[in-house]
């Protein structure tokens, strides 16, 4: 396996073995807006490498070797040591940094007693919506198989590795279309699964539109910290908490979300304007 340290100039220097699907696919660069610095065969090496180039451009130092996230044995239950027991399955990474080790680990399988559970693309995308940080470690993040088994439940054949369809693009909209947001989970938009998931944990029985606005402004917060750090991964945490707390808020108020955007949309798509110093200002 060739692993490969890329370099996305002014955001931060990491390791992949599938430039591809990692940097291109997974975070959006294109393939002009990044560059290989070292490739090697050697994950040990190629491990001190990447800390070593986290330091010449004075980045943020990962806190664990990328080796360390891996076994040497590949015979193994998987190169991630996963721990299963009978209510969670854990994995081994924060969770800012867990869609990346998965999207590496492509195809793994694992088993629990709730089934036989593998890494696609669909699953991926479940586990990140639904992984939550262990309360002994901040470097461990977990999952409930009993959860996840109810995932697989409702298409059986989601054990099959598949191209996630999150890459698509829109050229040129005339209006705000909802469907172009349909959840990788299923045929829902991805807005009615945030909705699902609040409504089966009680957040619109016993929730309110203040507290929700008070965790919103947590959330851009987070996301202000995170523009500073020039911190990529943070940034999508954040705005996508920040999208499923609005989405919870305009829910709570009576309004569905699709709404308040299309309202929006039909606002700033007749508004003209210039850009000022990285502001576009409207015409009076």
């Amino acid at each position: 396996m060739i692993y490969c340290i890329y370099h996305i100039p002014g955001k931060k220097v990491g390791v992949t073995n599938n430039v591809e699907d990692r940097v291109e696919r997974q975070q959006g660069y294109e393939p002009h807006e990044y560059e290989i610095i070292e490739m090697s065969d050697d994950i040990s090496y190629i491990s001190d490498r990447e800390v070593f180039w986290q330091k010449a451009f004075g980045y943020k130092v990962d806190r664990q070797l990328y080796k360390n996230l891996f076994t040497n044995n590949k015979t193994e239950l998987n190169t991630m040591r996963i721990n299963v027991t009978e209510a969670t399955t854990t994995f081994p990474c924060p969770l800012n940094k867990l869609k990346g080790q998965l999207m590496d680990q492509m195809g793994i399988q694992w088993e629990t007693s709730h089934g036989n559970f593998t890494i696609t693309h669909p699953t991926v995308n479940w586990i990140m919506a639904n992984a939550k940080v262990s309360m002994y470690n901040n470097d461990r993040c977990y999952i409930y198989n009993k959860a996840m088994s109810k995932f697989y439940d409702k298409d059986p054949h989601r054990n099959i590795t598949m191209g996630t369809t999150f890459d698509a693009k829109i050229d040129q909209p005339t209006s705000f279309n909802s469907s172009a947001t349909n959840c990788n989970q299923c045929d829902e938009n991805i807005f009615e699964c945030i909705r699902e998931w609040a409504d089966e944990r009680g957040l619109y029985d016993k929730g309110d539109p203040k507290t929700q606005y008070i965790k919103l402004m947590e959330e851009t917060g987070e996301i202000g910290r995170a523009i500073l750090k020039n911190d990529t991964d943070e940034i999508i945490d954040g705005i996508g908490d920040a999208v499923v707390v609005l989405t919870n808020l305009a829910e709570l108020c009576g309004v569905p979300i699709e709404e308040c955007i299309q309202e929006a949309y039909n606002v700033i798509s007749k508004r003209t304007g210039k850009m000022v110093n990285g502001t576009f200002v409207k015409d009076n």
